[in-house]
């Protein structure tokens, strides 16, 4: 059975950083799998703001991009999302999700698996 369990969300000052944790259990987290990141706010489609793919290759958002980075330790089975200078509109509930073979690493319809969410707020 496929878990992925956030960690890291949080308050955080306009300008700060947060680090984003998914730990993957119940299937091989290196083999053909995409892993992403999304954010949702009330009332708002779940949009993808970062992905990875198992051979290194990375998507971002426009509106995160030079910001946000998404890395993964494939001997844990850990996704990270390492967010600086955090602005008001990021925040959100955050998402790990995984899928296979993967064309849109941005498109939340490719992923099959998703965690619980886990807020994170910026406030000036």
């Amino acid at each position: 059975q496929v878990q992925l369990v956030e960690s890291g969300g949080g308050s955080v000052q306009t300008g700060g950083s947060l680090r984003l944790s998914c730990v993957a259990s119940g299937f091989t987290f290196t083999r053909h799998t995409t892993m992403g990141w999304f954010r949702q706010t009330p009332g708002n489609e779940r949009e993808g703001i970062a992905g990875l793919d198992s051979d290194g290759s990375t998507a971002y958002a426009d509106s995160v991009k030079g910001r946000f980075t998404i890395s993964r330790d494939n001997a844990k089975s850990v996704l990270y999302l390492q967010m600086t200078n955090l602005k008001s509109d990021d925040t959100a509930t955050d998402y790990c999700a995984a899928g296979r073979y993967v064309a849109d690493r941005l498109a939340k319809s490719e992923y099959n698996d998703w965690g619980q969410g886990i807020q994170v707020t910026v406030s000036s």
